[in-house]
């Protein structure tokens, strides 16, 4: 890793294909003055990378210390409040959810209360949403993201995608929501845009159980652009507000039956009333900003190797002296 330039990391960034960086400093509007470049995931910073934003953390008197934190000042807008994320999210139903504990994992909660979360707080996590023509995804989507609802709204074309930011356990933390079109033709363009899922959301219109059948064709196309067990799943009910009662108990019933199938979690929402569209998308934030804890505290804990009867040594990467690199430091283990 190297400290660089403001000029020189904007450079750097603008020729870089990698879009979750892209979309990271368009959301928060270039304000970014000094960091230090990390490129892991293959080495480079492309299709197959991701590059990722930190600070170093000052260290004594002299010089910089390696500790990676995601402490930063705030990049952009401060938070709204119904972001923010103090205590784990509950399930919709314990008949289906993906983990019944109801704290944050010892592990990520200790890291939170350090600020020792590495680059965590500076990644897009990706979230896709299939399903359905006109089962309501996009109207799901700017419930959350705009808290508005649009009886008129027209079929998406292609995909488009939302970026929200949160703050879970002290932690700034972003999804990158995508909507992707439900019509046929689009199939082709949106499975491009499955790949490299966090979470896959598959949604169904509860007043057609037609849509509910064709949810297990759309979760296996999602799938199939991405590693196994890589992704949270989720099944998700649309137009709550139209059903009740008996009728109401009964689709639910076979939802919670195929969700289990699919090892989902399953909710049931209604973007027209706003009823549990943001505990869902809560829930989801708070699932997946978990895991990408557990999953860097691991990385760095794996990054130290044992050679002969004990000795630990820290394998790292440097790269050449240039003049925007006269100083060249190491990132310690935390």
């Amino acid at each position: 890793a190297m400290v660089i330039s403001a000029r020189r990391l904007a450079g750097l960034f603008a020729m870089s294909p990698a879009p979750d960086v892209r979309d990271l400093l368009e959301a928060h509007r270039f304000r970014v003055v000094l960091v230090a470049m990390v490129i892991a995931s293959g080495g480079g910073a492309g299709p197959q990378g991701c590059v990722h934003l930190l600070t170093l953390s000052p260290f004594g008197s002299s010089g910089l210390s390696g500790r990676m934190r995601s402490s930063l000042p705030p990049l952009g807008p401060p938070v709204s409040r119904d972001r923010v994320i103090t205590s784990f999210p509950k399930w919709y139903t314990p008949a289906a959810c993906l983990q019944l504990r109801e704290h944050f994992h010892g592990q990520v909660s200790a890291a939170c209360q350090r600020g020792n979360t590495g680059t965590v707080g500076l990644k897009l996590s990706k979230v896709v949403v299939v399903g359905d023509l006109y089962v309501g995804k996009t109207s799901l989507i700017h419930r959350f993201c705009k808290n508005v609802f649009n009886r008129d709204y027209k079929a998406t074309i292609g995909v488009d995608f939302e970026i929200e930011r949160f703050e879970v356990a002290g932690i700034p933390f972003s999804l990158q929501i995508w909507d992707t079109a439900g019509q046929e033709k689009f199939k082709c363009i949106a499975s491009a845009y499955y790949r490299g899922a966090q979470v896959i959301i598959t949604a169904f219109d509860l007043t057609d159980v037609q849509t509910l059948a064709h949810t297990r064709q759309w979760l296996e196309d999602a799938l199939r652009e991405n590693e196994p067990g890589a992704c949270f799943l989720f099944l998700v009910g649309t137009k709550k507000d139209l059903l009740s009662g008996a009728v109401m108990e009964q689709v639910e019933a076979e939802a919670v039956r195929l969700a289990n199938e699919m090892q989902a979690e399953y909710w049931s929402v209604s973007a027209k009333t706003g009823e549990n569209v943001k505990a869902f998308f809560s829930r989801v934030a708070a699932l997946t900003f978990e895991r990408a804890v557990l999953q860097d505290l691991e990385q760095r804990s794996n990054a130290w190797l044992q050679v002969g009867d004990g000795d630990l040594i820290r394998m790292e990467s440097r790269l050449p002296d240039t003049q925007d690199n006269t100083r060249p430091s190491s990132l310690g283990c935390c």
